[in-house]
Formats: structure tokens, C-alpha cells, sequence
């Protein structure tokens, strides 16, 4: 008896070691609104845990992965992603899209693999540890902030808010200004005003169709943070050759400023971002390209921003010391579903000419960057339709209730088959056809979620389907698997 319980101690602790010593990736997955963050992390759990069909996931096609489960994450002050929830959304009858990502959350894959390493097969199985950290995008772009004064925040903003394309929408907001004097004694009924009209304005600017970034991104995912002095401020312009006296509202903005990257954006960087290894920023191309030349130049300046803020190079030894850089960068033109197979080339090679500065100087740091296009969860198929002598590529799907193409529109139950236009073959073109097209060339719906067939008792169920998610996960972790 006493071997056995000393066997079984010996097993338990290598157990422990070997779980201590096993490596983990920490991928974050950001995106602006609507870029599909939680359907993405949905469908990578979901295919990963049911052995999905993921034929350019190279581990997986060389039958290499064992298998995949959840465990409970290593951060126990951050909230878990409701993985079980978002995937009965996607699954049910009928499915439904889960809501969107409002928070910073986390899950924890592990993944049991046969090493191509003879010696770590020697050894017998290897394990990583994934862990994937959803967060919105709209806190990326708050991290300039940090090297940023008031002074420079407001004038950035104003410059912006006075640009034509956001002019009218900003309207409301810049008459309150005109009559707003900086050097007046601090108030917090003209701050809570103030503040109520630029939000209202950054909310009009996602309302539009275009992205919303400009920081401050709490004041559109506020959270518990909602209606605190910290989230209490907005842009003033410069008093004219003086800096706000002590008791002014210009001098309390400025102070609420400051506490919002102290106890707002700082605390996110070096809890969360400045610990990401690996990261994927999901983005809504194809909307900022049906939306028009306003969406297009939002998008342009949105990647301009989440850009400045990413370390990308090459982990080292040295890191432990230095801090950890982000070693691979993957974005993803998301929807490509809402395309004909022809065409998603043509859409990551729109996503690669707005990211190509970055993409040259990550390279040149070290860093594995890639752009390509993807549906995390595939809700068309693709068809042919004949009409007046041409065969049109179209898609079918269920259009979500409410959507309208021309004067047509949509049920939510009745299946169509819709031609969604195309993509120029230059990238250029395709940009510049946008800035001058009138919103809703592309004739773009949002769809249903695939239906999916009814759970067998003891059969596993069906992987989502998807296009390119497996080129994804292997871009992000196929490194740690070999």
C-alpha cells in the first residue's frame, strides 16, 4: 500500500510540474464595434474543443492534436468569456449573433499534442496553454493617451470635430462650446452637459456607419465607470496665451483628464496589453467600404491609432527583463462570408493597403505580420443565378429581419440568393471607389447564423463552419505546436 500511495504522490507531483512547466500564448483579440470579437473566440473554442474541420491548421491536419478542453484561466480578476452562452446563441433554433464584446474578458484552452520534436515525443505528450483575451477595441485607442497632454487631446479633437465629414454631427457639441468659456469657475452641471454632447456625438459618429475613434473609448463602453467624475470631461479649447487657473473649468477638465489615464488606460496597459504576446485586431472592412468615403477615412484614421500603440518585434531572453513584446500580429478583414469566394483576395488586399505602413514596420522589428480575410462563422453559401443572359456569383443566406436591399425587404426567415457586387482587383481602386460611391454600393445584408442540425445523443456535434478561421489559428500559434 505504501508503494502505491508513494507512486501515486510521485504521479500527482510530476503532474503539477509538468502543468507548471507547460508554455502559454496570450492572444488578444480586439476589433472596433461590429468587427465579430466574440463570434471569432465562439467558433476558435468550438472548432479547437470538437476536433472542427480545420485543413490549413497544419497541427491538426497532421493529425497532431490529441485533443483541446477548457480550463479555468489563470486570472481570477478578470471575468470569464461566456463561451457556453455565445455558443448557444450561435446554435440554437433559431441562432441568434451574441451580443457584443463591452468588457475585458478571458478563457483558457489547453491543447494536448504530439510534438514534431523527436525528443519532446520522446518525452510523450506536449501541452500549451491558450489564453485568449477579448477585449474592445475602443480601449486600444486610448492608450496613446498616455504620452498625450490636455491641451494636445483637445486639439486633436477639435481639429477632427471641425473636419466637413464630421462637422454636422458635431454641430450640437461645438455650438455648446462657442458659448463655453474655459476660464470660468469650475461647474459640474456644464461639465455633465458638455460631456452628454460629445458623447452624444462619437455615438452619432458610430451611428453613421463610420467607427468612433476618437478617445476617450470608455465614454461609449462605460461600464461601472458609468456617470463618475473620472468619465466627466471633454475637449475645451486653449485659453489664448495662458494655461487654466486653479478652480477654472478648463484647470478641472484638464485634472479629469489626468485621472482618466491614471485609474483608466494605465492600469489596462500594464495589466493586460503590456502582457499579450500574440494578437489578431479584427476589422470590419467591408462595412467602411459599403458605407462610404466618411466610413473609409474613419477606418484609415481607427488603424492609424490601434497601430501607434503595438510593440511588435521579436521575444528574446532578454524579455523577462525588458517586458514582453508582441511577436506576431495578424489582422483580419471579418465577413468575408458577405463575398464570393473570387473576391477574398481582393478584400484582404484592401485590408493590406490600409495597414501597409505597419505591416513594413513590424516586419522590419521581427515581428510576423500577416493581413488576411476570414468568417469566423460562415452564414452563406455561394450560387449561381442567370439574369438577362449573365450568370451572377451570388450568395445565399437568411437576411436578418429588417434588412433591406432597394425596396425589398427582409423577413428573417425567408432564404435569398443576392448578388453583393464586387471588389476591384487593385486595392487602390477599391478605396477610392469607395470615397466616391454613394453608401450601399455593395449591397450588403447582414445575415442569419447557419442553422444547425439537431444534437444526436453520443454523436459529436458539428464543427461551425468557417473560411480561413484554420489559416488564422495557424498564422497565431502553429510556432508553440511543432
Amino acid at each position: 500500500m505504501a508503494d502505491i500511495t508513494s507512486f501515486d504522490s510521485f504521479k500527482s507531483a510530476q503532474a503539477r510540474l509538468s502543468d507548471y512547466l507547460t508554455p502559454s500564448v496570450r492572444l488578444g483579440v480586439t476589433g472596433l464595434s461590429r468587427a465579430g470579437k466574440t463570434v471569432f473566440i465562439t467558433a476558435l473554442v468550438r472548432n479547437l474543443v470538437t476536433g472542427g474541420r480545420l485543413p490549413f491548421f497544419v497541427a491538426d491536419a497532421e493529425g497532431r492534436i490529441i485533443r483541446a478542453y477548457l480550463e479555468p484561466q489563470p486570472d481570477d480578476s478578470v471575468p470569464r468569456f461566456d463561451y457556453e452562452a455565445h455558443l448557444d446563441d450561435l446554435t440554437g433554433d433559431p441562432p441568434v449573433w451574441p451580443d457584443s464584446t463591452r468588457r475585458i474578458s478571458e478563457l483558457r484552452v489547453t491543447i494536448e499534442y504530439r510534438s514534431e520534436n523527436p525528443w519532446k515525443r520522446a518525452l510523450g505528450l506536449s501541452k500549451l496553454h491558450l489564453d485568449i483575451v477579448d477585449y474592445p477595441g475602443e480601449w486600444l485607442i486610448d492608450l496613446p493617451l498616455l504620452d498625450m497632454s490636455y491641451e494636445q487631446f483637445s486639439r486633436d479633437a477639435l481639429a477632427l470635430a471641425n473636419d466637413p465629414a464630421r462637422a454636422l454631427l458635431a454641430k450640437p457639441w461645438l455650438d455648446f462650446l462657442a458659448g463655453t468659456d474655459p476660464g470660468a469657475a469650475e461647474n459640474e452641471q456644464i461639465a455633465l452637459l458638455g460631456t452628454k454632447l460629445y458623447v452624444d456625438y462619437l455615438r452619432a459618429l458610430r451611428t453613421s456607419g463610420a467607427q468612433a475613434t476618437l478617445p476617450p473609448g470608455r465614454f461609449l463602453l462605460p461600464g461601472d465607470l458609468e456617470g463618475s467624475p473620472v468619465l466627466t470631461f471633454f475637449p475645451l479649447p486653449p485659453i489664448s496665451g495662458a494655461t487654466p487657473q486653479r478652480g477654472s473649468l478648463g484647470a478641472m477638465m484638464a485634472r479629469r483628464f489626468e485621472s482618466y489615464k491614471a485609474q483608466v488606460v494605465r492600469p489596462f496597459f500594464f495589466e493586460h496589453f503590456s502582457r499579450l504576446n500574440r494578437q489578431i485586431v479584427l476589422v470590419d472592412v467591408l462595412g467602411a467600404l459599403d458605407h462610404g468615403s466618411g466610413a473609409v477615412a474613419e477606418l484609415e484614421r481607427a488603424m492609424s491609432a490601434v497601430l501607434k500603440v503595438f510593440r511588435p518585434g521579436a521575444n528574446a531572453w532578454w524579455s523577462m527583463i525588458v517586458g514582453r513584446r508582441i511577436d506576431k500580429v495578424l489582422f483580419a478583414a471579418t465577413k468575408a462570408d458577405h463575398l464570393h469566394a473570387a473576391h477574398h483576395d481582393r478584400l484582404s488586399a484592401v485590408l493590406k493597403r490600409i495597414v501597409d505602413d505597419a505591416l513594413i514596420r513590424a516586419e522590419t522589428e521581427g515581428a510576423g505580420v500577416n493581413a488576411i480575410a476570414m468568417s469566423a462563422v460562415r452564414a452563406t453559401r455561394e450560387t449561381e443565378i442567370k439574369s438577362g443572359g449573365e450568370t451572377l456569383p451570388c450568395l445565399k443566406g437568411v437576411p436578418l429581419k429588417g434588412e433591406r436591399i432597394g425596396g425589398i425587404e427582409f423577413n428573417g426567415t425567408q432564404e435569398a440568393a443576392i448578388f453583393p457586387g464586387d471588389l476591384p482587383a487593385d486595392p487602390a481602386e477599391a478605396l477610392d471607389r469607395a470615397r466616391t460611391a454613394k453608401p450601399g454600393s455593395l449591397a450588403l445584408v447582414r445575415f442569419r447564423p447557419p442553422k444547425q442540425p439537431p444534437r444526436q445523443p453520443g454523436v459529436k456535434p458539428p464543427a461551425l463552419p468557417h473560411i480561413r478561421l484554420d489559416r488564422a489559428l495557424d498564422f497565431l500559434i502553429a510556432d508553440y505546436l511543432s
